[in-house]
């Protein structure tokens, strides 16, 4: 391995996109105001960063109206979608689908969706670049445990289902 040096290769873009989605996720919708209207962005790029302080990680294209909306110290809601809610995935990933029922309820000033699975209310306490995206760093305010219900998931480029079954433990796990 070359010490100091990078390591520069050519990444086909189709190639990268396909293989990035072989890792499965699930699915989130990140509620913000834009003009004073609750409305939403379908991101499967979250994750949990730091117990202490709680923080959670959304990427977001820098091409994306949500930039334009949301700085450092905006509250946002973070939705958890269940199977059941599969049509508000497609519908807050642009294609706004006429006949979609989605409620945003107000929680402590970050909009959430009625009847998902979990939701997260946060505030923006960092953003990074990162290529043709940005990194959004978020304060956990509040947590809103849902109904008990199955996960979206999204995988290959289409949401999907799943079917999870408790794995039958043939050993014990050990404090350690």
């Amino acid at each position: 391995m070359p010490s100091g040096d990078t390591l520069t290769r050519a990444i086909d873009p189709t190639l990268f996109r396909r293989v990035m989605g072989r890792f499965a996720t699930g699915v989130t919708v990140v509620g913000f105001v834009r003009d004073g209207v609750a409305t939403g962005m379908t991101v499967n790029a979250f994750l949990s960063v730091s117990l202490a302080p709680p923080l959670v990680l959304v990427s977001v294209r820098k091409a994306s109206r949500f930039v334009q909306h949301v700085r450092v110290g905006t509250r946002c809601g973070i939705s958890i979608l269940s199977e059941q809610q599969r049509q508000l995935g497609p519908h807050f990933a642009s294609r706004r689908e006429r006949e979609v029922n989605a409620k945003f309820l107000d929680h402590a000033g970050a909009p959430l969706l009625e009847g998902s699975l979990a939701g997260i209310a946060v505030r923006i306490v960092d953003i990074h670049p990162a290529g043709d995206h940005l990194l959004y760093i978020a304060e956990v305010e509040d947590l809103v445990d849902g109904p008990d219900a199955q996960p979206l998931i999204f995988f290959s480029g289409r949401y999907k289902q799943i079917h999870a079954h408790d794995p039958i433990l043939g050993w014990r796990a050990v404090d350690g």
